[in-house]
């Protein structure tokens, strides 16, 4: 997907950020197909504009970011959702992985590294903010999995789920597997609700970690 083909639904109550990055994007080609400060009008957006992706703030008086995913995923909205926030919290990165975010970015960060991340979060890619990298994987280990639990874990999976786990810890999007493996999307996506049950993970952004940390503690590729 191009940044000139790549349509963003903003979501922020602070009309200073909203409008700032709405001018960042557009001047890199994005088309900000709407920029919102009330949650209420967000599900309206994008049944009307279909964007490819939803850039949304934790932190708004109202509702906040993660109360309106999950409301949007019980209503059926399955548009990809990238948080963009102050909050550097921990349990804020937890919830939103558990919530299924395809990245977690800072306020903080450089624009140009901000607008990167959108384009790449957009491609399927995996997005976290570096400062919030290794408090992921803190989270991760704070499950107690030594390397045997984890061997473990690794060897309950399938040949293709192990492919597939492979792929996601290089970032790849699920129509990126896809086509790389000759099945189809759907499929994709399957194994890759089956792959996080098994390993006991939230989102796709853990399964990438717990593959390159496996990786790195067997010194080789997750695939026979």
């Amino acid at each position: 997907m191009s940044a000139a083909t790549l349509r963003v639904v903003l979501v922020d109550d602070h009309a200073l950020c909203r409008s700032g990055l709405s001018d960042l994007l557009r001047h890199r080609g994005i088309d900000v197909v709407a920029a919102l400060g009330d949650p209420a009008k967000v599900a309206p957006a994008l049944l009307q504009h279909r964007p490819d992706l939803l850039v949304l703030d934790l932190r708004m008086p109202s509702t906040d970011g993660l109360t309106l995913l999950r409301r949007l995923r019980t209503e059926g909205f399955d548009t990809p959702v990238l948080v963009l926030t102050m909050s550097d919290s921990e349990a804020d990165l937890a919830a939103a992985l558990r919530a299924g975010v395809v990245g977690y970015l800072l306020k903080d960060m450089e624009p140009e590294d901000v607008l990167s991340a959108i384009e790449r979060a957009a491609r399927g890619e995996l997005v976290v903010a570096p400062a919030m990298t290794l408090k992921l994987a803190q989270m991760l280990h704070s499950g107690g999995r030594s390397g045997t639990d984890r061997k473990g874990l690794i060897d309950s999976l399938t040949d293709r789920e192990r492919q597939i786990l492979d792929r996601l810890a290089r970032g790849e999007s699920n129509k990126a597997i896809a086509r790389a493996l000759d099945i189809s999307h759907d499929t994709v996506k399957l194994h890759v609700r089956h792959i996080l049950s098994k390993l006991n993970l939230s989102s796709r952004v853990e399964a990438a970690v717990f593959a390159v940390e496996s990786r790195t503690a067997g010194g080789d590729r997750l695939s026979r």
